[in-house]
């Protein structure tokens, strides 16, 4: 017997192994198969089985080629395994299996399930080893046609395999018996097709995971392969790749793949093509020639993969620097392949599969019909074609739920006459593994994206760029001798400069342009950029003077319950909504009594301007003001505290509900079912914080059908983010940060807890943010200090590697076809391009991601969308600055522009190439702008904004290059003689050399003058002059008493030294 790979080693509940042996049979599944096998025998005997009598099937000696039989298939389909030199016989009464003496004790086991199942009696025929079978053979013609006479038979039918040429002694031995047995023969390989066909969930399952496989090894090893190699400019054979990627699929673990190795197989040498040489055919091999990814080539890769002996197939189609043809036969070919998949429906024809492909093509681009491959795939399970089910214009097969097709459709050798030889042919390919079930049609290899997007790679973006005029060398070759630092510092950079330059004039055209239509077209209207007042709903206190609280005293009462307070004006209990208090306070008077002083919300003031009530009631008169005395102090201040804690509750309740009335209304999140289990990430925190008061608790992120539910074990903590109000995504691992985030950017505002926000983050912190400062600092050696880093490490990458497998899963499921329309992924930041700023009010790291600019960390949040980017303008750009702003103005007129502000100067060139890199346009000043006022004027008059260039008063080169030429240029270089008028010039002179680059060091050695008067003192006269006047003065830290003794000292040196040439007195006694 064949050692399969999906033999099991144990024997486990319904399973029977052989004394001795690893291999088990699964009895249900056996017994089950049986009565498939025979009641689709009864059913279809004369249709699909040639009214056979008895079905011979003889199992040839294992091959190390790969091929795919159909005894071989309805061994694996019955029994699990691969049983060689095997013949197997079925008839009604009995199943005659002649094979040697290992096997047949293996086979032992399935007698008595045989039996219960459909009745039928297993014979075993052993062979001796050096036997050659005849006389077995005799035997079980001679049980075939007993049992025919018996069904009252003439001559028995006995159905075998006609295309399967017999292999070794043995079955050659049988298939000239058979032709001389005097039998009638039929060919029954449709109807073994056709009963492989439909495939119970067992089996399903297997596919399935057979498909994770295939796509895992696409997506997660062959197109990073390929974008590496061609990125790097590597030399790589199709062949190589093939050994390589094989060996990917024969250990799952290589492409993320949890499966057992054991139980996975290839369908075929993975296919790798390029170089205009394209085979389409399932048969084509990888050759010898090396991948060809020059400007507009086709790769084609097609990789299929078997678990548990059930296969899977996906192809692709790589676009390199594609060309219009190109991309127009490949998008029809999509729209073509996804047409196939759309129409099968339990009922339809096979070959209205294939005939909505050829509409298509038909509509869109017939002139490509003719190169269109005459089938659209095939039938796949055991066998990776399944013959009867081949996707042609001609099958009349049902489609049937259960069954699975491998959707293959591509259009073989293309024209080009604009690419060079090698891509003048081409051809394209495109192959998914397809379900059929009841109510749908699931594409089980969809992780693998077929869009354009995602497989049109364009890699020579920067060609034109980098393509320069030769220079024209000298006879006798002189400029070769120029050194390689000064071909790039005089050609590259500045070429390079220049390129962007051009590229960013174009794009001011571009700008102008498009701001112009949308200006003339309304988009934009004038603003004001305030929001408008919104109306609250009319608060009233009591309906009806009957709902007044009885008089008890004159005094000030509170009313809780209806949130009123209650003032004695002339005798009577006047009732005020606490809402229309304003302010409230208290205050002693010299009398040492209490003054309550009451200020109300009044129409027409500075602080409130008209609202409805003061329309509604026009000519009313408005109490502003109302003061008590009181000579209880205590009452006093507890009035004052009531009302106070009163307006705080009712005003938060209004402000709350004023919140959520703005709210779009969003889906409700459909959770996971039992098919569908939810993609969950554990203990995490969210921001921004629910309110409430006590211990803030963590919660889990759970993925659903439509949206992400966060949730603690608090009932009333829980948040909904539905996937279509998603705008970005963004996954940050921890690097130099202490966090590890996952932060979702929305179309439209939720409630977090009683907070309204448009950005929702949740995170883990992968170090304990404590410092010790006990203690003396330890050593970089201490073994503890190493194992706690090493403790840290090992957390922040388990973190991370969590968070990157919970975003891989979700973006798995937003490729799913329903999530098209939502164009979502998880973005992650760019961190070798990150600045610092100060967006807000404090610096943090601004980081820009492939769509946005985004500051993910420190709060408020900063997310700004490329593409909602006007322009970009550079503040305070100028020589001896160390930093400047970077100011963002919006399409949308009405917003205000975002000012980052204190970004170093050293991040200016890094970020004008990623602003030309993303072909936003930008423009340097020296001075910051009123933006407010600038938009005002261009929402005003857009008219005269138009006609005076548009954004070009911006670009201030030409007015300062002119300037500069007039004034500065022609004066030269102007020694000053004129002394400085005062100190400040002097010290901002000293200011100014002390940041004096080497360069001007240089030049000034270069200009020097040898005369002695401009030369001044040396280093050694100064320091000795310095030295003196230290003398002299003293430090200047030291006392004043220090001071006056060494002044002293040296006064008494001098009158010392001068006395000292004049005669000596004497001493007076």
């Amino acid at each position: 017997m064949a050692d399969h790979r999906n033999g099991s080693a144990q024997a486990a509940n319904g399973k029977a192994s052989a004394a001795g042996t690893a291999y088990s049979i699964d009895l249900n599944a056996f017994q089950t198969r049986m009565k498939t096998f025979y009641s689709h025998w009864d059913e279809h005997k004369t249709d699909l089985w040639g009214s056979c009598d008895a079905i011979a099937v003889a199992c040839p000696p294992p091959s190390e080629d790969l091929r795919y039989l159909k005894s071989t298939a309805l061994n694996l389909w019955l029994l699990g395994f691969e049983f060689p030199e095997t013949i197997m016989v079925f008839t009604k009464k009995q199943v005659h299996i002649l094979c040697s003496q290992k096997k047949a004790s293996i086979l032992e086991s399935v007698k008595k399930p045989a039996k219960e199942a459909v009745g039928a009696e297993i014979v075993l025929h052993v062979k001796p080893k050096n036997d050659d079978g005849t006389t077995l053979m005799d035997s079980i013609f001679h049980a075939i046609r007993t049992q025919s006479k018996a069904d009252g038979g003439d001559v028995p039918t006995v159905g075998y395999i006609s295309r399967e040429a017999a292999e070794g002694k043995l079955l050659e031995t049988w298939a000239e018996k058979l032709k001389s047995s005097k039998f009638n023969l039929t060919d029954v390989a449709n109807g073994l097709s056709m009963l492989f066909a439909a495939k119970n969930n067992e089996e399903l399952t297997s596919i399935k995971r057979a498909a994770y496989l295939t796509t895992s090894v696409m997506k997660n090893f062959v197109v990073s392969k390929l974008e590496n190699v061609i990125d790097e400019e590597k030399k790589v054979s199709h062949s190589t790749l093939m050994e390589e990627t094989e060996k990917v699929i024969l250990e799952p673990s290589k492409a993320n793949c949890k499966l057992k190795a054991e139980n996975v197989d290839i369908c075929y040498p993975p296919i790798f093509q390029s170089g205009g040489e394209f085979d389409l055919r399932p048969s084509a091999v990888s050759n010898d020639d090396l991948l060809y990814y020059d400007s507009a080539s086709v790769i084609i890769c097609a990789v299929g993969a078997r678990y548990k002996s059930y296969c899977s197939n996906i192809a692709r189609t790589f676009l390199i620097d594609a060309i219009s043809l190109q991309s127009k036969a490949y998008e029809v070919l999509l729209k073509a392949h996804e047409a196939v998949i759309g129409s099968f429906k339990p009922g339809n024809k096979l070959s209205s599969a294939y005939q909505a492909a050829v509409s298509v093509v038909e509509k869109e681009a017939p002139d490509l019909l003719p190169f269109l491959t005459k089938s659209a795939g095939t039938g796949i399970g055991i066998e990776f074609r399944e013959s009867s089910l081949n996707l042609n214009a001609k099958n009349e097969q049902i489609v049937k739920e259960g069954m699975v097709f491998n959707v293959s459709l591509g259009f073989q050798n293309l024209k080009s006459e604009n690419s060079k030889s090698k891509n003048k042919v081409f051809s394209l390919l495109l192959a998914d593994t397809v379900i059929i079930n009841k109510d749908k049609t699931e594409v089980v290899t969809s992780m693998s994206s077929k869009a354009l997007k995602d497989v049109a790679y364009s890699f020579n973006e920067d060609e034109e760029e980098e393509e320069k005029p030769s220079a024209k060398s000298d006879a006798n070759g002189a400029e070769h001798l120029m050194s390689k630092t000064t071909l790039r510092s005089d050609n590259h950079e500045v070429s390079k400069e220049e390129l962007r330059r051009q590229h960013q004039a174009e794009l001011a055209r571009q700008k102008n342009e498009e701001t112009a239509r949308r200006l003339a077209g309304g988009g934009n209207g004038a603003g004001d950029n305030r929001s408008s007042v919104k109306n609250s709903s009319e608060l009233v206190a009591y309906k009806n003077i009957n709902d007044l609280p009885p008089p008890r005293e004159m005094m000030i009462q509170i009313d809780q319950k209806n949130e009123a307070v209650l003032l004695p004006i002339n005798g009577s209990m006047v009732p005020f909504h606490v809402a229309f208090i304003r302010t409230i306070n208290s205050q002693q008077d010299t009398n040492r009594k209490c003054i309550i002083r009451i200020i109300f919300n009044v129409p027409g003031t500075a602080f409130n301007p008209h609202d409805s009530n003061s329309m509604k009631f026009q000519g009313s008169i408005y109490l502003k003001e109302a003061s008590f005395r009181s000579k209880d102090p205590r009452h006093s201040s507890e009035v004052v505290q009531s009302i106070k804690t009163l307006r705080r509750q009712v005003v938060a309740r209004e402000s709350e509900r004023a919140e959520r009335a703005t709210l779009v209304t969003q889906e409700k999140l459909q959770l996971a079912n039992n098919k569908f289990k939810p993609i969950r990430l554990s203990d995490l925190w969210i921001r921004p914080v629910f309110g409430g008061r006590g211990r803030k608790l963590p919660g889990t992120l759970e993925g659903h059908a439509n949206g992400f539910r966060y949730s603690t074990t608090r009932q009333d903590e829980r948040v909904d983010i539905m996937f279509a109000n998603i705008k970005h995504a963004f996954f940050q691992p921890a690097e130099n940060e202490m966090i590890t985030l996952l932060h979702f950017h929305l179309h439209n505002h939720i409630m977090v807890g009683n907070k309204k926000t448009k950005d929702v983050q949740f995170y883990v912190e992968v170090m304990d943010m404590v410092q010790n400062i006990g203690g003396g600092k330890r050593s970089a050696y201490d073994p503890d200090e190493l194992e706690e880093e090493q403790r840290e490490r090992d957390r922040k990458n388990k973190i991370n590697v969590e968070f990157q497998t919970f975003v891989n899963r979700v973006n798995d499921l937003w490729g799913q076809p329903q999530f098209n329309g939502l164009d979502l992924e998880f973005d992650q930041p760019l961190r070798e391009l990150g600045f610092p700023g100060v967006p807000h009010k404090s610096s943090v790291f601004i980081v820009p991601t492939s769509a946005c600019l985004v500051e993910l960390i420190e709060i408020p949040f900063l997310v700004v969308t490329l593409s909602e980017i006007e322009i970009v303008n550079l503040e305070r750009v100028g020589l001896g600055q160390k930093n400047f702003d970077m100011t963002i103005v919006f399409k949308d007129f009405k917003r205000d522009v975002l000012r980052i502000d204190s970004i170093p100067s050293t991040s200016l060139d890094g970020i004008k190439e990623w602003l030309d890199t993303t072909d936003i346009k930008y423009y340097e000043s020296r001075l910051n702008l009123n933006w407010r006022q600038i938009l005002k004027t261009i929402t005003d008059d857009p008219q005269s904004f138009i006609e005076g260039g548009g954004w070009e008063f911006l670009n201030l080169e030409a007015t300062d290059s002119e300037s500069d030429n007039s004034e500065e240029s022609d004066k030269g270089y102007e020694p000053s003689d004129v002394e400085p008028e005062s100190d400040s010039e002097d010290e901002d002179s000293d200011s100014e050399s002390l940041v004096e680059s080497d360069d001007d060091d240089e030049e000034d050695e270069d200009s020097e003058v040898d005369s002695e008067e401009e030369k001044g003192k040396t280093w050694e006269e100064l320091e000795r002059e310095a030295s003196n006047a230290d003398r002299e003065k003293g430090n200047e830290y030291d006392s004043d008493e220090d001071r006056q003794r060494r002044k002293a000292k040296a006064f008494g040196k001098s009158r010392a030294g001068a006395s000292s040439s004049m005669p000596k007195r004497s001493k007076l006694r």
